[in-house]
């Protein structure tokens, strides 16, 4: 059931492992590019928004996470430092198993895709996230970013 503490696990200092496709629209012809990176989170309107900001090789991201206290919905919004943009927001909520999704719509190299955001595998110290495009609004999906997260500890950098 999704609540406006849903994002709370996210809160503080993560490493995180990527694997990012080099052709969001058909990795396996283009390959992965695999890179880590560090994001720090924290919760603001008593759990009803979530921020983090990610460094990674060469640039920078955020995401805000807002809570619709109506719909009982997640809103996420990402924005990064290469193209200063704030990109449309995905929808979605925490189903009984603890995985999230969330869809939205954009568009990538020209062409209108369906994005989803998946969160799945959450505990205290890990979490993973994926995100996939459909170009055929929705009828099938290709995974083009992985992300594994682990909470960092006292001493590790």
């Amino acid at each position: 059931m999704t609540t406006s503490y849903d994002f709370d696990f996210l809160t503080g200092r993560w490493h995180v492992r990527h694997r990012k496709a080099l052709d969001f629209l058909n990795p396996e012809a283009a390959g992965w590019r695999e890179f880590d990176s560090v994001t720090e989170g924290s919760t603001h309107f008593g759990g009803a928004a979530h921020f983090d900001e990610i460094a990674m090789p060469g640039h920078a991201g955020l995401t805000l996470r807002l809570f619709d206290q109506e719909t009982k919905e997640w809103s996420l919004y990402w924005a990064d430092s290469r193209s200063g943009k704030l990109y449309p927001p995905v929808t979605g909520r925490f189903g009984d198993d603890g995985t999230g999704e969330f869809f939205g719509n954009d568009s990538h190299e020209g062409k209108p895709v369906r994005v989803r955001f998946r969160w799945s595998g959450i505990s205290a110290t890990t979490a993973r996230w994926e995100q996939a495009f459909s170009a055929d609004d929705g009828r099938t999906w290709t995974t083009n970013w992985i992300m594994e997260f682990a909470r960092e500890t006292t001493g590790r950098r």
